[in-house]
């Protein structure tokens, strides 16, 4: 069975859409009004081999703060729903990945309770129109509306660019990992018996 799902939301200040195969090959088809955001919201569907379609458009003349929340609202719904009951998934997800001198954690717990860790000092800076202080507001927004335990720690790091990149790569691993189906779990992944 498909884990599919489609979501779109709609506001006075955005209205985006995403669509999200999560047994997925890679493909993607992104589309936001903020370069470096599209470019990164790529690494998501090729690092976690996710099928990935977002059209998003916002009010980016004000700046790309909207955008990007709601875009990491709308990606962290879309995942939950096409996990449905999450059973039989590995539930735990954790990668640790360099890029040159960058290396970067994310460890995540699809557990249904949101929490959120930034351990990645960025400063106020830009990377092409990108607001790099973003960052932590996507996947924030991404742990509220997926419900799940997300943490980020840089280990080393000088590059921005880097630093950034290898923060949604490692993400896309943990993530992909934590939602993968694993035949050895009998029904829901936890003693409760839901998540």
């Amino acid at each position: 069975m498909a884990r599919f799902s489609r979501v779109e939301r709609k506001t006075h200040e955005t209205d985006i859409a995403v669509e999200i195969e999560l047994d997925g090959q890679g493909r993607s088809r992104i589309a936001t009004p903020l370069p470096f955001l599209s470019h990164m919201v790529d690494q998501l569907a090729r690092h976690g081999l996710f099928d990935l379609t977002v059209e998003a458009k916002g009010d980016v003349e004000i700046d790309g703060h909207h955008t990007t929340e709601d875009l990491g609202i709308v990606l962290g719904t879309a995942v939950a729903r096409a996990l449905g009951d999450k059973a039989g998934i590995a539930r735990y997800g954790e990668a640790t990945l360099p890029m040159d001198e960058a290396l970067v954690t994310c460890a995540l717990d699809l557990s249904g309770r949101s929490y959120f860790v930034f351990r990645v000092p960025l400063p106020k800076a830009k990377i092409g129109t990108f607001d790099v202080e973003l960052v932590p507001v996507f996947f924030e927004a991404f742990a509220r509306s997926a419900g799940c335990n997300l943490h980020l720690r840089m280990h080393e790091g000088e590059n921005l660019h880097h630093i950034v990149e290898i923060s949604f790569k490692a993400f896309a691993k943990a993530l992909m990992r934590a939602t993968r189906i694993d035949p050895r779990v009998a029904g829901i992944p936890s003693t409760k018996g839901s998540l």
